[in-house]
């Protein structure tokens, strides 16, 4: 049976604080629709679509995200080589390694392509002629990168100088990796024309990387290759043996590898890329009316220029003002200066000091079996919308503190409640007593959505007891 020839690795470990409040901890930039319909990492494997013997994706993600993962990938009908859960964050040359070593487990050497999940890349096709040409170098053992083609001075970018001779067709020698400069410094790089941006993708044969990184670090493929051992299955996620992960040393591709070979070539890259590392970035990659705003939602301006507006669950409306970000959510707004944009940062500093869930929750909070959202909370008593997928069931569970009523508002829901187990469609309610054991379940082939109103003395989502459930959760 032929190997699949490119393995995409899937990097969706970065927390996304720089985009607050859309982008929180616990739902970070990668999961949401920033620039059009379809999430971060969902554009991130469907403009792989067309790229020859492509392999399902791998991803490597935070635990706390496996489920947003999942749903994601099932939103757009993707299959996958497999979720791997990083128990804490070591960096990317690690999380690569885990890629490389459990692909060689399964008997394939693929060459793997190396992404991360919160990317914009605009031109499609120019990308995957990149794609090609780095695929080639390293069928023949090199470890490429990509280099972005700068369009200005940047100093939130580390930088790639290449060699003045190519290393092969469509790629050049990498003769060093440099920190984020200066702007002086920036602007002499791009008058220089040989320096690119550091786009942190990579596309190298598992094999090669493993045997560099080994030559370099073998402290960090010895803990990696010790945290697969006891891996174990859980649906559609591979779990680590957390000590042995935690004891690996943490550090990136660049610095543990990249630096280090004498096999670094690099591929420019010209298609439009941004990591979108904040609301001016993403600003500039939006499409824009005539006086420069970026409008998203349900947003009326009256005399605005050059400025980002985005509304999630209110209309905003801006009159006379330039040069803003203003980002409305269901919890939060934020007002900036497009050109300290960088500067949110403090306010989720001080958000986390005061240990404000706005620094990690959104409203909605996603479940492996749908989501829910807080509509309205007061004394002894909270409103939720609950949002069950087609064919998903909560876990069977009861409260000692509260009870519960259950309006459907489209779909059908499956009810258990105590020896019962009944139907109840759109318009129909049921109630479910304080101390009483029971389970919602989606029978059906569209979403269920229904109104939860809760009352009691304790609302809190840890006075669940889950007596069985069918995603192996414990507190979560």
């Amino acid at each position: 049976m032929d190997q699949p020839q490119l393995l995409p690795v899937i990097m969706s470990g970065g927390s996304g604080t720089r985009l607050w409040p859309a982008s929180r901890s616990h739902c970070p930039k990668q999961f949401l629709p920033l620039v059009n319909g379809s999430s971060m990492i969902q554009d991130t494997v469907q403009r792989l679509e067309g790229v020859a013997d492509l392999a399902p994706p791998l991803v490597i993600c935070n635990e706390s995200h496996r489920f947003l993962v999942a749903e994601q990938l099932r939103e757009i009908d993707q299959p996958h080589s497999g979720i791997i859960l990083e128990p804490v964050g070591r960096n990317t040359a690690p999380a690569v390694a885990l890629a490389a070593l459990h692909a060689i487990q399964q008997g394939q050497d693929p060459l793997l392509l190396v992404l991360a999940a919160d990317h914009v890349i605009l031109d499609q096709a120019a990308f995957q002629r990149a794609i090609a040409t780095a695929s080639e170098a390293a069928q023949s053992g090199a470890l490429v990168t990509f280099g972005i083609v700068p369009t200005q001075p940047e100093t939130g970018y580390g930088y790639i100088r290449a060699a003045a001779t190519a290393a092969t067709t469509g790629c050049l020698s990498v003769a060093a990796f440099v920190e984020k400069p200066n702007l002086t410094t920036a602007q002499a790089y791009v008058d220089s024309g040989e320096y690119f941006w550091n786009s942190g993708m990579f596309l190298f044969r598992a094999s090669r990387y493993l045997a560099e990184l080994k030559r370099f670090h073998p402290e960090i493929v010895a803990a990696c290759d010790k945290a697969l051992q006891s891996v174990h299955a859980d649906l559609d996620f591979i779990r680590l043996d957390e000590a042995a992960f935690s004891a690996c040393p943490e550090d990136s591709i660049d610095y543990a590898v990249m630096e280090n070979t004498e096999q670094a070539v690099m591929v420019p890259l010209d298609a439009g890329w941004s990591d979108v590392g904040s609301w001016s970035a993403l600003w500039e990659v939006s499409s824009k009316d005539a006086e420069g705003n970026a409008l998203k939602g349900d947003v009326l301006i009256s005399d605005v220029s050059n400025s980002y507006l985005s509304s999630s669950e209110r209309l905003v409306a801006a009159v006379g003002v330039d040069d803003l970000v203003i980002v409305e959510t269901a919890d939060a707004v934020l007002v900036s200066s497009k050109q300290r944009v960088q500067e949110v940062k403090h306010i989720v500093a001080q958000l986390k000091a005061q240990q404000r869930s706005e620094a990690t929750d959104q409203q909605r909070v996603y479940r492996p079996w749908g989501s829910y959202q807080s509509v309205d909370q007061g004394e002894r008593f909270q409103v939720k919308h609950i949002r069950v997928n087609p064919g998903q069931q909560l876990s069977l569970q009861k409260h000692h503190h509260r009870a519960e009523h259950w309006i459907v508002v489209n779909g059908t829901a499956k009810v258990t409640c105590g020896e019962r187990t009944f139907l109840i469609s759109e318009n129909q309610s049921t109630y479910i007593p304080i101390g009483e054991v029971h389970r919602l379940e989606n029978p059906g082939k569209i979403a269920l959505d229904l109104i939860e109103v809760q009352t009691g003395g304790y609302l809190g989502e840890d006075d669940i007891v889950r007596l069985q459930d069918d995603y192996g959760r414990i507190d979560d």
